[in-house]
């Protein structure tokens, strides 16, 4: 017997926006929480998200001279000691490999670890030291420069607190490591990744994004300088979505990354470093999504449209099903990307389903459809009030303008999100008094003023930390608030 279809996610945004997000996780069957302590399994709808990100993205850098390798997940304990300041911000957070195999307890009664290793393993929280390791053998001269590799990986850094998607102990990225023969050029390729990722947050996942450097307390470890692009979700908090980090020579003089000049001098080589995970998935979901469930962007979308056949008499059913399949044909052609709902269930449950994953248009298609050759759609960005009887062929031509339409409409939405929730105040007395009266969102100070004490105080007392100071301000302001 199927369950009547619900028609909104309880709790609503505004009732309560944590519990919202989980709820429209859940509803579009993206993950679930793993028995694996602070891991969470990403189910094939999620995953196929990622996959599209993944593809999209790997384009991108790939036009830059990037190119693809794999590295060991476990990585020596001297490799990451090797790099004081590097460990001592990931100290906390690492998983250790100890033992190399499992041995009946001397009751019999369970397995427990065996074969003490004589050095222990640290599962990857991040590959800087191990890549590092590699382009100390394959970088040898100028010549060799510069290098530019990124691995799609999955990385290990215990969480407390976890959130599907947005912080598990275990999570999917990539992340490029490149190097260079001069401090400029490192500079620049970092500064570069980070425009990389904001254009690819506009214009793919029609997330628009505040592009700058982080101030020296948020700053990488063991970096010289960090690049960042903030999103602003729903709730007026920010999301770091993508860092870029120029390392320096600090990498390189722990791992011997040394080349010969074209005068035949040793140097060390200049690295950056640069990555984004499943947390992007997390801000699609708070960037997008409404009180109805999932809205996806047309570009990372699984399925930018599905088919729903009605099929009220199964004399009627091998007519309609030629016909959904012939449009089927028609828009994969056009490499648009298609699913037919032909689930044994009823049509308002199908129409629900759609609706709460996220596909950017629905279309319906009954006896009535196949006498008149026409078909009926539903923009998900505007909803029922966008429903429409047109023919075949009108749809088939306009179909990728509408998608080109809904991915715009979701950003000019975004757009506004960050219009709303972001202020400015000239003084922390200002700043203090907003944030005493309830707002939400992001502020914008000058940036000396984060060196005073009363904001060290103000900050503390509201959870505020400081997200960027943004290239579009010359770094003269710093963009601070709550954050994911």
């Amino acid at each position: 017997m199927n369950k009547k279809a619900k028609t909104a996610i309880q709790p609503t945004r505004s009732e309560d926006f944590p519990g919202w997000y989980q709820k429209v996780i859940t509803a579009a069957d993206l993950a679930e929480n793993s028995k694996t302590r602070g891991c969470m399994i990403i189910k094939p709808y999620g995953y196929a998200i990622w996959e599209n990100i993944q593809s999209a993205f790997d384009l991108k850098i790939k036009a830059h001279g990037v190119e693809n390798a794999y590295f060991p997940l476990l990585i020596p304990l001297k490799f990451i000691a090797s790099e004081a300041e590097h460990i001592d911000g990931f100290a906390k957070e690492c998983a250790v490999v100890t033992h190399h195999k499992l041995e009946m307890d001397a009751e019999g009664k369970g397995l427990i670890p065996a074969g003490k290793l004589e050095e222990p393993y640290v599962i990857r929280p991040t590959s800087e030291t191990v890549i590092g390791d590699a382009m100390s053998r394959w970088i040898n001269s100028y010549r060799d420069l510069p290098m530019k590799l990124n691995q799609w990986c999955n990385v290990m850094r215990w969480e407390m607190r976890t959130r599907l998607f947005l912080r598990t102990s275990e999570f999917l990225w990539q992340e490029g490591h490149n190097a260079f023969a001069t401090a400029e050029e490192s500079d620049t390729d970092a500064r570069l990744m980070a425009d990389v990722y904001a254009k690819f947050a506009e214009n793919v996942l029609a997330i628009p994004v505040i592009t700058g450097e982080k101030t020296a307390s948020e700053r990488f470890p063991g970096a010289k300088s960090t690049y960042t692009i903030e999103a602003v979700m729903q709730d007026g908090k920010a999301l770091q979505a993508g860092t870029s980090h120029n390392l320096g020579t600090n990498f390189a003089k722990s791992s011997g990354i040394v080349f010969q000049d074209k005068s035949g001098k040793e140097q060390f080589a200049h690295t950056t470093s640069w990555g984004i995970s499943t947390r992007l998935i997390g801000g699609l979901i708070m960037v997008h999504s409404d009180d109805d469930g999932l809205q996806l962007p047309p570009a990372i979308a699984p399925y930018q449209v599905v088919i729903i056949p009605v099929i009220k008499d199964l004399d009627q059913a091998d007519a309609i099903n030629e016909y959904v399949e012939g449009i089927k044909n028609r828009l994969t052609a056009k490499s648009i990307r298609v699913q037919v709902n032909r689930k044994d269930d009823s049509m308002g449950n199908k129409i629900w389903d759609s609706i709460k994953k996220g596909v950017p248009i629905r279309v319906e298609i009954g006896v009535k459809e196949v006498e008149s050759k026409t078909l009926t759609h539903v923009r998900r960005d505007i909803g029922r009030d966008s429903r429409a009887s047109t023919s075949i062929d009108e749809f088939i031509d306009t179909a990728p303008a509408i998608l080109d339409s809904i991915q715009n409409s979701l950003f000019e939405r975004a757009k506004a999100i960050v219009s709303d929730n972001l202020a400015d105040a000239d003084n922390i007395d200002s700043l203090e008094n907003m944030y005493t009266n309830d707002y939400q969102g992001l502020v914008r100070i000058p940036a000396e003023l984060i060196d005073e004490e009363q904001y060290k105080k103000v900050a503390r007392q509201f959870s505020l930390s400081e997200r960027c100071l943004p290239f579009a301000d010359n770094n003269n302001m710093v963009v601070i608030g709550r954050a994911y």
